[in-house]
Formats: structure tokens, C-alpha cells, sequence
């Protein structure tokens, strides 16, 4: 025992230090997210700079930052900058994003600008439906690691799907547009939920005996320009595609 007691001296001593020297204001100790007991309501808004009647979507969806319950991302498709004036938020995958959702949503055909509530087309914007009143089959939990990665873990619980999937999605506000051509030509945009980036979570077995890490996220808290970023991330039954759950990170 003599001989091991010098080794874990200097072990317990690392620790310390290594405690020590953690900066105080590191955004790991603080910066961490958790999903409602509740199911959201999630937003999304598939909108063009080029599509004349899609600013007054973009303003409505301005005004659910901070909706309790609400989480919105707004899809910039690039169908529309053939057409005059080119969205520079818009993005290929977006659009294929959007015609895939088609079938699953419940509409006839993509379109702009297309609200889906939930994984549903709903035209009824700019009122949401009424929120369910469910329990939620799985939980998530966001802690940021550093300045550009991000923990998630997933725990499924009673009534969760076999298998989960998900996506997530940067986001940003405060970004501004003028227009110089196109069916908005000269007037001003303004945009909040802005998609900057966005991926894909593959789908794994969902186990019933605890949670699932799953592989750290590129997200960088800092945006375009010094626009703060968001994280938001969806969890979705893998067969249906359908969402069960989502959070968003704003730190």
C-alpha cells in the first residue's frame, strides 16, 4: 500500500489542478437544454426572398420567439431564385427536404410558403392548432462541450417507437434582406429561424434500459456576421419520420 500511495496522491492532484485551471465561464458548466415534459409544437416554415407571398409568413413566424411550447425553424427553398433574385439563405437540400415531406405531411404538393406543425401541412397559420396534451415517448438533453461541439442524449421512454431518427438544425435571427429583383423587388425582408445549417440523425435502436449518447454536433454558438446561433434539435419515429420531441440550445 506504501508504494501505491505516492501514484495516487499524484493522481488526486492532477484532478485537482485540472478543476483548477476549468475556465469559470465555460460554456459546458452552464449551457445545457432539456426537453418539456410535453410535446412542442414545432414549426416549420419553407419560404423564398423571391416568393412575394411568403413575407407575411416570415413576420408571423417572427412572433413566436419565446411562444411557451414553440419551437420554429424557417427552410429558405432555392426553387425560386431561377426566377429573378437569388435567396442567399437558400439552400438545395432544403428543397429536397421540403418534397420529401410532401406524402408525409398530408399535402398534394410542395409549396410556398408551406407551414408544417408537427410533421403536418397546416394552413391554418396564423393560428397554431390546439397543442397536445400528451405524455412525450422520448427525452433529449443538449450540454454544450466547448465553443463548437454539442452533447445530445436520448432516452426513450414508455410508448417510444423501436427505432428513433432525427435532424437538427442552426438557426439564426435578426438577419435582413433588401431585395433588388424579383417578385419582392425593393422591399426590405427582415427573417428570424433562419436554417443556416442543418443534418441528419441516424436513426438507432431505441433502448428501453437507459439513455443514448449520441455523436457531439458541430454547432458553433457565434452565426454569420456575429448573429447569435441556436441549436435545435428534433427526434422523430424512424419508420414514420413523424417528430416526437425537440429542444433548442441558445447558448
Amino acid at each position: 500500500m506504501a508504494r501505491c500511495l505516492p501514484r495516487i496522491l499524484l493522481f488526486a492532484l492532477s484532478m485537482l489542478q485540472a478543476l483548477l485551471a476549468w475556465p469559470k465561464d465555460s460554456p459546458g458548466q452552464t449551457c445545457l437544454a432539456r426537453s418539456a415534459e410535453r410535446p412542442v409544437q414545432l414549426v416549420e416554415l419553407y419560404t423564398s426572398e423571391g416568393c412575394n407571398a411568403c413575407p407575411p409568413a416570415d413576420r408571423w413566424l417572427s412572433t413566436l420567439q419565446g411562444q411557451p411550447g414553440v419551437l420554429a425553424a424557417a427552410f429558405h427553398v432555392d426553387y425560386w431564385d431561377r426566377l429573378g433574385w437569388v435567396d442567399r439563405f437558400a439552400d438545395a437540400r432544403f428543397t429536397a427536404r421540403q418534397a420529401g415531406q410532401v406524402r408525409r405531411a398530408g399535402a398534394r404538393f410542395a409549396y410556398t410558403p408551406q407551414v408544417l406543425v408537427n410533421g403536418r401541412d397546416w394552413r391554418g397559420w396564423p393560428v397554431l392548432p390546439w397543442p397536445v396534451a400528451a405524455p412525450v415517448p422520448v427525452h433529449i438533453t443538449l450540454q454544450r462541450l466547448d465553443a463548437g461541439l454539442v452533447a445530445v442524449v436520448v432516452t426513450a421512454l414508455r410508448g417510444a417507437p423501436p427505432r428513433l431518427a432525427g435532424w437538427w438544425a442552426l438557426l439564426e435571427d435578426g438577419h435582413q434582406s433588401a431585395v433588388g429583383a424579383g417578385e419582392n423587388r425593393g422591399v426590405t425582408l427582415q427573417h428570424d429561424h433562419v436554417v443556416r445549417r442543418y443534418g441528419p440523425l441516424p436513426a438507432w435502436p431505441a433502448p428501453a434500459d437507459g439513455p443514448v449518447r449520441l455523436a457531439p454536433l458541430d454547432a458553433p454558438y457565434n452565426g454569420e456576421g456575429g448573429h447569435k446561433a441556436r441549436l435545435l434539435v428534433v427526434v422523430t419515429d424512424a419508420v414514420t419520420g413523424m417528430p416526437l420531441q425537440a429542444v433548442q440550445l441558445d447558448c
